[in-house]
């Protein structure tokens, strides 16, 4: 197993660009209210960071890099959605370009294991705010906020349900994905209820702070992810050969 000071030594210096880019953010931080290409720029440069963050990690069109190239593709969504909103009339378009990295962060993280009960309790978490939201929303918000919420709150269940404490099938990146899917949908909580419920102070802070740090760790859930494939793959071929041995062996 691969020590944290290892891990450390090896991924640290690829995560120097995105904090380095998040710093500029807060140290300049531009108020929403003042929309602009430089300002675009200046929201979208760290998740810019961690697209090359998870190139640096290998990429390929082969099947143990299935799962890094779902999570580049959710990034590459999240930049154009960060994009869009920097422009309010641009809210719905970014939503949708938010949807469609929650799809592949989804499909990158899987079904197995299922956990129904976890899934059951957040999507009932997530209808409940929705009926709080509701009254403030407008035309094609109206349709568009629910569906978004299903979404974002499909990839969380995913994200949570990898992690298996008791049965000790987690690992470090299993519970970067994690973190990173409940603060992504803290984030778009504090967006959701700062513009159609009450406004929240010091808002534009915390959702960025969640934002980035969800986005993080949803990152780093590649590092180990072809070492997971190639490992699984192992498994998978090893318990095949011990099917073929016992069919082999006659009946005494």
């Amino acid at each position: 197993m691969t020590s944290p000071t290892q891990v450390l030594k090896s991924v640290g210096p690829k995560l120097v660009p995105f904090f380095k880019t998040v710093a500029i953010y807060f140290v300049l931080f531009i108020p929403v209210e003042r929309p602009s290409l430089f300002a675009m720029l200046i929201k979208c440069l760290p998740i810019v960071s961690l697209i090359f963050f998870v190139l640096l990690h290998g990429m390929s069109l082969g099947d143990e890099y299935t799962f890094s190239r779902r999570i580049l593709t959710g990034l590459l969504f999240s930049c154009l959605g960060d994009a869009l909103l920097v422009w309010p009339h641009y809210f719905m378009h970014g939503m949708a370009a938010f949807g469609v990295a929650q799809v592949m962060y989804t499909a990158a993280f899987g079904f197995k294991p299922l956990n129904a009960t976890l899934g059951a309790v957040l999507y009932l978490l997530c209808a409940s705010a929705v009926v709080l939201l509701m009254p403030g929303l407008q035309k094609v918000l109206v349709a568009g906020v629910p569906l978004y919420s299903i979404l974002l709150m499909t990839m969380v269940w995913r994200a949570m349900a990898r992690v298996q404490f008791f049965e000790e099938l987690w690992t470090w990146t299993k519970l970067c994905s994690c973190a990173g899917g409940i603060l992504f949908a803290v984030s778009d909580a504090l967006i959701g209820f700062h513009h159609f419920h009450i406004p929240i102070p010091h808002s534009q802070a915390l959702i960025m702070i969640t934002y980035y740090a969800a986005q993080l760790g949803i990152a780093l859930s590649v590092v180990d992810s072809k070492a997971s494939y190639n490992k699984a793959q192992a498994d998978a071929l090893a318990g095949k050969a011990g099917t073929k041995i016992r069919r082999a062996i006659p009946l005494q």
